[in-house]
């Protein structure tokens, strides 16, 4: 009991540092955010007592002398656990803090951000067993500080490896991000939705002008379902821009898809008022192009706990009617598949779209708080995606740090699949992410702008990309290895 209130206490001043900002806690926040806010602070510090709990198991009845040497397991242990059920949030992975350590990070093409998690515990183990050594024998000091160094050179002379023998792709495109800087709050109020539009594709011309052939609008662009039939003449001027320009156009918006009698609608379709029809809703994107009005949707599969959706609300349904947030976009349904956008190549000697050979690019299309999974990221590079594009919107948490560990996260996507990303934020940050993690263009947060620049796109396959789960995987043998133990000994002696 002591070890656990210790943990938590410890815990739960880490989590109040680094996810403060979650609640928003600015004058125009939703009330319901900022208590889910809060309640997140008390709870987040409970799932650190699961790696400090296998550790006391592991010295009680397993290996006391080497159970510190499993500790890292048990940590990943967690972070992976953390990644699964309607409560996700594995936002506090320890890979994530060495975002910026662009030479160390190279590894995360092998193990991950998850995996750089186990490097970094294993380390201070190491620096931990040498320093508490000193007193005892100058010589085990020197083996434990000796043994972390080795294991920091291993990935530091990779990673210089990594960054000297990169070679940059031929094939690139030219993006544009347009970042509005719209209140998050007001644009849910209502308003001129044809004034956004207008505004819209005022940036957006701006990047065209600069060469941008592959436009990308943030999350939830525009506060309407913009393929419901309803907005025809915002959608007509909308392709207008796009054939006028010869461009393709991939934006963040509410989507709605509708089932009426005699179609077969999922499970989760919420039925209308009358029970003339069903639908389901997503925070989608939407990829148009110039020379056809045929639409290619994907809808988030990882939705925020509380922001997003109710957890557990399929299990329990009665908990939708309990929990909703005022600004209009909780209660999005789960997408149902992962997706990767196509669009011809862009031949720039000719200066023309190759539409009628086999040349394509293939794009994936990943919502805000999905960013975050590094698992289901490498999903969509798998079917082939040659470059990463994250749409989000980031300005419910104001000048915090929420938004640039926000960008930070995506980096290690970036070196994890050896991939290009491209963030488009609504009021910041947006990017130019390489393949190796360096941010070669960015914006500011709360600025009105319009960022453009080219993008090299990546074929194949990194280690980690086609085998993503040997660090986790490996972390839950272990793991269950000791509660198994632990439990057998347990029952044993009591009836023995």
């Amino acid at each position: 009991a002591e070890i656990s209130r210790s943990t938590y206490l410890a815990f739960f001043v880490f989590s109040v540092i680094t996810l403060y900002w979650v609640g928003s806690w600015q004058k125009a926040a939703d009330p319901f955010l900022m208590i889910a806010g809060g309640v997140l602070l008390f709870f987040n510090p409970l799932l650190f007592l699961i790696p400090s709990s296998l550790l006391y198991l592991s010295r009680k009845y397993f290996l006391p002398k080497w159970s510190l040497y499993l500790f890292p397991f048990f940590w990943i242990f967690y972070e992976y656990l953390y990644t699964l059920t309607d409560l996700h949030f594995p936002w506090l992975t320890l890979g994530n803090g060495l975002a910026k350590f662009t030479v160390f990070v190279q590894g995360a093409d092998l193990i991950g951000a998850v995996g750089l998690s186990l490097v970094i515990v294993y380390i201070n183990i190491f620096f931990y067993k040498g320093i508490i050594y000193f007193k005892k024998n100058r010589k085990y000091s020197y083996a434990g500080i000796g043994a972390g160094l080795l294991i920091f050179l291993m990935f530091f002379v990779y990673g210089l490896i990594r960054l000297s023998d990169y070679k940059i792709p031929e094939k690139k495109i030219k993006v544009g991000l347009i970042q509005p800087d719209l209140n998050p709050w007001d644009k849910w109020a209502g308003g001129d939705t044809g004034k956004l539009v207008r505004m819209y594709l005022s940036l957006s011309q701006q990047a065209v002008n600069d060469g941008a052939k592959l436009i990308v609008w943030p999350e939830t662009a525009l506060p309407v379902f913009l393929m419901d039939g309803m907005h025809y003449s915002i959608v007509d001027t909308i392709y207008s821009f796009l054939k006028k320009n010869d461009i393709y156009l991939m934006t963040g918006m509410p989507d709605v898809k509708y089932y009426f009698k005699g179609e077969k609608a999922p499970p989760e379709a919420r039925k209308a008022e009358g029970g003339k029809y069903s639908y389901t809703m997503y925070n989608g994107i939407l990829l148009l192009s110039p020379d056809s009005r045929n639409v290619q949707r994907y809808g988030k599969m990882k939705l925020v706990p509380f922001g997003e959706s109710v957890p557990f609300a399929d299990q329990l349904p009665f908990l939708s009617n309990l929990i909703k947030w005022g600004v209009g976009i909780s209660g999005w349904n789960v997408g149902r598949d992962t997706t990767d956008f196509k669009i011809p190549a862009y031949n720039y000697a000719s200066m023309s779209w190759n539409r009628t050979g086999n040349d394509s690019l293939s794009i994936s299309g990943i919502v805000c708080f999905e960013s975050v999974f590094p698992y289901f990221v490498t999903n969509f590079v798998k079917r082939g995606a040659n470059l990463i594009t994250v749409v989000t919107n980031d300005s419910w948490y104001g000048r915090s740090s929420g938004p640039y560990q926000h960008e930070d996260i995506s980096i290690l996507r970036a070196v994890e699949n050896r991939r290009s990303v491209i963030r488009a934020a609504n009021g910041g940050i947006s990017c130019i992410i390489n393949p190796l993690g360096e941010v070669e263009k960015k914006t500011e947060l709360f600025t009105k702008t319009v960022l453009t620049g080219d993008v090299h796109l990546e074929t194949g396959e990194s280690f980690f990309t086609a085998h993503p789960f040997i660090v986790p995987w490996a972390s839950v043998f272990i793991s269950l290895l000791i509660l198994l133990t632990a439990a057998y000994k347990k029952i044993k002696m009591k009836f023995s």
